[in-house]
């Protein structure tokens, strides 16, 4: 029994060592687990990644498919531009022809006139004093054209006739005596130097007779056709100058040229003005028009005879439901000079733009409308911009 008991502590003794060499062994298979797991949670971690990878690829793929798909729908729908111009008006600025002073104004800014209506007077003495002168010139000339028309007066062909016969007397006085002298001569009783005498006198009488002879038949005839003629135009001449103060004077009472709407008084009472001084400003608010500055890619929307609807927002009234409208007709385009020219960044993506000024005169022209208002086109210009992305490309 005690042996048994031995092999049994035996046993118990031996069986000590086997449990350190099992416990051992439990050890090793703990890191060898902490490893397994490192490795499998480090798996996860890269199968995590990987999926948030794809997921991010696909959320990028597509959102470049939703992006193309807005741009084209963007390029599908209608793209709306607003130009936007001014209006103009005719205007004429009045000036004096004549200096003078201003002595009474019957306009004020915003009156509407008629052509011919007085707008200045002006008070100028040097006009004045320029009438009287004319005025008696023409008095003058128109004298002497008298005068020539009726010729000589009796009175004073009688005293030509008077003249002619007194001359003739003497001219036969000194023939007669001549002719006694010379026979005196030639019996010899006169000397030579006698008888010259009475020769030359006899010439002289002869010459002195017919001069008085012609005299007398001017005053009988009259004025001659070239001194009428020459009367007449003194006359005329004398008529362009009275023509000339008067109109100055008439110049001086300023009327306008046009109807309209004053539009600017730009002299008071008193002032002195010289000639070719401006005094007020007339516009024509029949002649109206807009101004547009385009590019020449939206050119195509505003060719000649192309109609257009412009908004005035200056006239649109704040309780209409609908803003005030005008239809536009385009009439002329001219381009603007080179620093008008819209030139890209980058010369290799686009070319240099033109921009040309659009004219347009409004189909039905409103008195309301004045220079400088704001005048909005919308259009949609879908077709344009495409046509310049393509060439831009």
């Amino acid at each position: 029994m005690t042996e048994h008991r031995d092999d049994l502590g035996d046993e118990n003794t031996s069986t000590e060592p086997t449990a350190d060499l099992k416990a051992e062994p439990t050890e090793h298979s703990t890191d060898g687990y902490q490893r397994a797991h490192l490795k499998s949670k480090n798996a996860k971690k890269k199968a995590l990644i990987k999926k948030v990878g794809i997921a991010l690829a696909v959320v990028v793929v597509l959102g470049v498919i939703a992006y193309g798909l807005f741009k084209s729908n963007q390029h599908s729908e209608p793209q709306v531009t607003t130009f936007q111009g001014q209006m103009q008006m005719q205007q004429t600025s009045i000036a004096a022809k004549v200096p003078g002073r201003i002595a009474k104004i019957f306009v004020t800014e915003g009156d509407v006139i008629e052509a011919g209506d007085q707008l200045i007077e002006m008070d100028s003495p040097e006009i004045n004093a320029k009438v009287n002168q004319a005025r008696a010139a023409k008095q003058a000339a128109q004298s002497q054209l008298e005068k020539a028309e009726n010729g000589a007066r009796p009175q004073e062909i009688a005293q030509a006739r008077a003249a002619w016969q007194a001359n003739k007397a003497a001219a036969d006085l000194a023939a007669s005596t001549y002719e006694r002298v010379n026979r005196l001569y030639q019996e010899g009783l006169m000397t030579q130097q006698r008888r010259d005498e009475a020769y030359t006198k006899y010439l002289a009488t002869q010459d002195e007779t017919e001069a008085a002879r012609l005299q007398y038949d001017l005053a009988l005839e009259g004025t001659r056709s070239e001194d009428e003629s020459a009367a007449a135009a003194q006359v005329s001449q004398a008529d362009a100058a009275l023509e000339e103060a008067l109109a100055a004077k008439d110049e001086a009472n300023l009327v306008s040229p046009i109807s309209g709407i004053v539009d600017d008084v730009i002299v008071n009472v008193g002032e002195v003005v010289g000639q070719g001084v401006p005094l007020l400003t007339l516009v024509d608010n029949d002649d109206q028009w807009v101004v547009l500055n385009v590019t020449e890619d939206y050119l195509n929307y505003f060719t000649i005879g192309q109609e257009f609807t412009g908004t005035i927002p200056a006239l649109t009234s704040p309780s209409s439901e609908q803003p005030y409208t005008m239809q536009f007709r385009v009439y002329t385009s001219s381009v603007l000079s080179d620093f008008a020219t819209w030139r890209p960044t980058n010369n290799d993506d686009g070319f240099d733009v033109r921009t040309f000024e659009i004219k347009a005169r409004p189909t039905n022209p409103d008195s309301r409308v004045r220079s400088g208002m704001s005048v909005l086109i919308k259009m949609d210009t879908t077709q344009s911009t495409s046509q310049l992305t393509k060439s831009t490309e």
